[in-house]
């Protein structure tokens, strides 16, 4: 007896599996952490409430 696969059926697994795939990309991504000048940030803060009176 002969075993057949069904195109629609492998079509459908592997669309599946694509999306659980890009699923678990999007859920195990983590962002870039980039460095950040905390001192330039208060200064700007500093300078736009310096601004404002």
């Amino acid at each position: 007896m002969a075993v057949t696969r069904f195109k629609r059926k492998a079509r459908k697994d592997k669309s599946k599996s694509a999306r659980r795939r890009t699923a678990l990309k999007v859920e195990n991504f983590k962002p870039v952490a980039k460095s950040v000048d905390i001192e330039k940030i208060k200064e700007e803060f500093k300078a736009k409430l310096a601004a404002k009176k």
